[in-house]
């Protein structure tokens, strides 16, 4: 005898069965709004101060501020948030706790923009979960905040319609160089000035030595003879006498020669020159056969001039 099923009514092991699982689904369901009322207990969304949510480049800084009070009471996180990369597009790079002119603590939260889309996105500030020290108290819920991240340039940035072609490098305009060029000028006049009065005093200073100094007289006489022919010349001797008398303000000859180093000191590096110059001189006016050996008079001439300038300086 064939079993008959009826669609319509449901049979007594199929009453049953379905009971069981209509109770099973309000278990669930009373177990999923304890379980959401738990939840809602221990997070307390936060307050917070959201950017504008459009008009962010690459390299632009968001700023979030998050209110620290929870049910009414201060609230203080047991971290802050870690700085790091949130994702492809932000990366936080400060959170720091600020204090408003009302008191009022808040959490600020520094993101920047790290990549640049090629078109329109929509991206959000991730959301967070702001912890308290003490585990039974209700956290801190700052729920995600969308924004648009714009492109730097279109697609095709040179394309019909679109940017101009791309300018050569401009030039830096012309710095103004004539108050320099003036002052260069004024410069260079007085850097000649300069140079012609110290070269007039010097021109100057020398053709008075040469006229009130004994050496620079006697070597300006040897210096009109012939050169070859000095040492040969008794004027030229003369000349050399009568400058080292005056020098040493009396007649010298080759035994009081030291008086001349008494009254003119910085001649005492050319004693030896000195001494053979007595001694040739004495050879040349004073001896029975004189040999006339060469002698540089002219040389000593100069050496006398030259330290006789250098003590007169």
């Amino acid at each position: 005898m064939t079993r008959r099923v009826s669609f319509l009514r449901p049979q007594v092991g199929d009453r049953v069965s379905l009971t069981t699982r209509v109770a099973a689904l309000l278990c669930m369901f009373a177990s999923a709004c304890f379980s959401y009322g738990a939840l809602a207990q221990q997070n307390v969304i936060a307050a917070t101060a959201q950017p504008r949510s459009f008009g962010y480049l690459l390299g632009d800084v968001i700023s979030q501020r998050v209110l620290l009070r929870a049910n009414d009471r201060p609230f203080e996180p047991a971290t802050l948030p870690p700085l790091e990369r949130t994702g492809a597009w932000l990366e936080r790079r400060a959170a720091k706790v600020e204090t408003d002119a009302g008191g009022e603590r808040w959490l600020v939260l520094e993101y920047q923009v790290i990549n640049a889309p090629q078109t329109l996105t929509a991206i959000t500030l991730p959301a967070l979960m702001l912890r308290a020290p003490v585990a039974s108290s209700p956290a801190l819920a700052v729920a995600a905040w969308p924004v648009s991240v714009a492109p730097l340039t279109p697609r095709s940035a040179f394309a019909q319609g679109s940017l101009q072609d791309m300018q050569p490098d401009r030039q830096p305009s012309p710095l103004p160089i004539a108050p320099l060029r003036q002052r260069l000028i004024a410069s260079l006049a007085v850097l000649a000035f300069v140079a012609c009065a110290w070269l007039g005093w010097w021109l100057w200073r020398n053709r008075r030595d040469a006229g009130r100094l004994p050496f620079a007289r006697a070597c300006r006489a040897l210096e009109r003879l012939d050169a070859v022919q000095v040492d040969r010349e008794p004027d030229a001797w003369v000349s050399v006498h009568r400058a080292l008398n005056e020098a040493a303000g009396q007649a010298l000859h080759a035994g009081t020669l030291g008086a001349l180093f008494v009254r003119a000191p910085y001649l005492s590096p050319l004693r030896e020159r000195l001494e053979r110059f007595y001694a040739q001189s004495a050879e040349r006016f004073f001896a029975v056969s004189p040999t006339h050996e060469p002698y540089r008079l002219l040389e000593l001439a100069r050496e006398l001039r030259l330290a006789e300038r250098r003590h007169h300086r």
